[in-house]
Formats: structure tokens, C-alpha cells, sequence
């Protein structure tokens, strides 16, 4: 197995166009809506298959049509669902998200099964064969994030496994790098939001905030920045890549699109500024699609794209 996804398994429901929220007793139209496999694990994992990456998912559904639907879907792109959980519970975690005729989006959220997900819910045996393991979207865990995660990213380092980390966005969340701290002295990529890691790290700058992680031992730090590409740093090696000049349709699941093609390069053997620019045109594809998944490509056609620029 080349990745493993630990993370958020989300069924999305997309609407597009939509401006406003009506107040009570009122109604607003939209013109467009899709169901959708969402979720930071759930998109990174379709992602990494689509680039044809060999990967299995780790994460926590509902015995519901949303989580029947999750891993039907996960089936159909070659992705491993053998680490899937059942919750007692809670249903699907489920997000209706509004999408602006810019193609931003607002969300409304369900956290749902992912809130159930606990240590005891992960088969350490299912990481054992990985080369490399993804914690995706931390944050939205709350029975897991912290020393849990910890412990797995320790374990998964003892067996010699390159471990990885994206965060997400939780209004809740106030004690942001009190939760992350733990996690740090084992992580080999964080691959954060600037929006997210300026939370965590307290720090406003890219170099702050890169040396900040590196100085707890982080050996690659790429930061997401929407479109103005990304910022990636080492202990040697520094860039800031920008990204490519598209027509957004919809912006949903570029950063988990970033960083399955950030793995993939890793998995490749790149050098650094090639998986930059990768990762980049993987999320580039991605936002001209509806969905989190629909407009990734496989590698060929993510290859051919970039050459046009």
C-alpha cells in the first residue's frame, strides 16, 4: 500500500448558485445541486487513486444510505475501505455547502461519525503496510485529535512510515495549538492552509510559521494559499510557487486535491519544487469541476496540463 488516509469521511451536498441565506419563513432559489463523496480522507484518498496511487482509507461512517453511498463510491475508484468503522451513534457526517458565483463556498456541517471516531476505532495492522500515512483533516476529530493522534503518528514513525498532516477549519476550536502540539515531534509533512496554520503557530509569516513547525522537527512544510499557490520549506530548501492561472467553478476540496497530489510526487521521488508545482495542477483541476473529487485527473492528463503553462 503506498497511502493511507486517516481522516474525515463526509457525504456532500453541493448548491450552486447561492448568494444569501433567506430569514425565517422565506425561500431563496438555487439553480444547481449534487450529492458528492466528501471529507478531507474521503478526497484525498480518491485523489491519490485517480493519480494512481495505491491507497486505503481509515475513517468512521453512519449504518446509513449516506455511508453505504461513501463507500460505493470509495469501491469505484480502487480506494481500500477495509478500515472503515461502523458508529453506534451517529450518522454520516454531512455537509451542505453553498457555492457563490465566484465558486467560494460556505458550509453547514454535520460532524456526526467523524465526532464518534475514537483510537480504539483504528486497526494499527491497516498502517503497517503503508509507505506513507495521512492524517486528513485534523481538527474535526474531537474523540481522536490531540495525544491520540500522537500516539498513531509515534507508532506509525516506529514502523518506519513517513507521516503526514493537513488540519481543517473549526470555529469551535479554541485551543488550537494546545491539540496539534502533541503531534508535531512525529510528523514528517504538514501540509496546513496559511488560514489554519496561522492559528496553530501564532505566527502571521510563511517563514515564521515554516520554522516554527521545522523547529519541532517537521522535515516538510507546505502551506496552501489558495491563489496564490503555495509556500513550501525544508531545513535546506525554500519556494513559493504560484499557482496556475484558471477559471475557478468551484473551490471545494482544492486543498485535499493539493495535497493527494503533494503525496503523489512524494511517493514518486521528486524533488521538491516538482511536487510543488504537481500539487498545485492537481487543485488547479480540481476547482473546475463541481465536487472535491470530480475534476481531479489521472497523471497523464494532470502532466499534459501543466506543459500548457
Amino acid at each position: 500500500m503506498d497511502v493511507v488516509c486517516l481522516g474525515i469521511v463526509v457525504a456532500d451536498v453541493m448548491a450552486k448558485t447561492i448568494e444569501k441565506i433567506p430569514g425565517p419563513g422565506r425561500l431563496e432559489i438555487f439553480d444547481q445541486m449534487e450529492l458528492h463523496p466528501g471529507g478531507c480522507a474521503i478526497n484525498t484518498s480518491i485523489g491519490l487513486s485517480k493519480l494512481g496511487i495505491k491507497t486505503r482509507i481509515i475513517g468512521k461512517v453512519g449504518k446509513d444510505i449516506f455511508g453505504d453511498f461513501l463507500i460505493k463510491i470509495l469501491e469505484k475508484h480502487d480506494v481500500d475501505t477495509s478500515g472503515i468503522a461502523y458508529s453506534q451513534k451517529r450518522g454520516t457526517s454531512f455537509s451542505f455547502a453553498m457555492i457563490n458565483k465566484e465558486g467560494e463556498r460556505s458550509f453547514l456541517h454535520y460532524t456526526g461519525a467523524d465526532e464518534d471516531l475514537h483510537l480504539k476505532d483504528i486497526n494499527l495492522e491497516l498502517i503497517k503496510d503503508s509507505r506513507i500515512l495521512h492524517i486528513a483533516g485534523f481538527n474535526l476529530m474531537p474523540g481522536f485529535d490531540g495525544q491520540p493522534v500522537a500516539n498513531v503518528l509515534k507508532q506509525a514513525k516506529e514502523y518506519g512510515i513517513t507521516t503526514s498532516l493537513d488540519t481543517a477549519w473549526n470555529p469551535r476550536v479554541k485551543n488550537w495549538r494546545e491539540i496539534i502540539e502533541p503531534s508535531l515531534p512525529y510528523l514528517d509533512i504538514a501540509l496546513p492552509s496559511i488560514e489554519e496554520a496561522r492559528m496553530f503557530t501564532g505566527k502571521e509569516k510563511v517563514e515564521e510559521i515554516a520554522n516554527f513547525l521545522l523547529n519541532y522537527g517537521v522535515k516538510i512544510v507546505g502551506l496552501k494559499m489558495g491563489g496564490e499557490g503555495c509556500y513550501l520549506k525544508t531545513k535546506k530548501e525554500e519556494f513559493r510557487i504560484p499557482s496556475y492561472q484558471i477559471k475557478v467553478i468551484d473551490t471545494s476540496g482544492a486543498g485535499d486535491a493539493f495535497a493527494a497530489g503533494f503525496l503523489t510526487g512524494i511517493i514518486k521521488g521528486w524533488n521538491l519544487q516538482k511536487v510543488g508545482e504537481f500539487a498545485n495542477a492537481v487543485g488547479a483541476l480540481c476547482v473546475q469541476a463541481i465536487g472535491c473529487t470530480t475534476g481531479v485527473k489521472n497523471m497523464d492528463e494532470t502532466l499534459a496540463f501543466m506543459n500548457k503553462f
